[in-house]
């Protein structure tokens, strides 16, 4: 087993589901590009918790920067060069 694998969280409501629903709906998403959101609008909107855990069942990377977070639609190995 993954050492870092977090069990799914449970959407608890429909508002959370139809946010996180927009943000993965991104034309960025098909194309494998970036999403951006910042920090404050996902903590108020779905919480980080909730985002991570959907980055990481499409198998998308997820960086903090900031008070950004990009979201790297892509499933390809990350490789951080500076």
């Amino acid at each position: 087993m993954n050492m870092f694998y977090a069990a799914p969280l449970t959407i608890h409501t429909a508002a959370q589901a139809a946010w996180l629903a927009r943000v993965f709906d991104a034309k960025a998403v098909e194309k494998g590009g970036v999403i951006r959101r910042s920090v404050a609008s996902v903590e108020r909107e779905i919480g980080h918790k909730f985002l991570a855990d959907e980055v990481r069942r499409r198998g998308f990377h997820l960086i903090r920067c900031g008070d950004q977070f990009v979201i790297i639609c892509n499933t390809g190995h990350l490789q951080i060069i500076a």
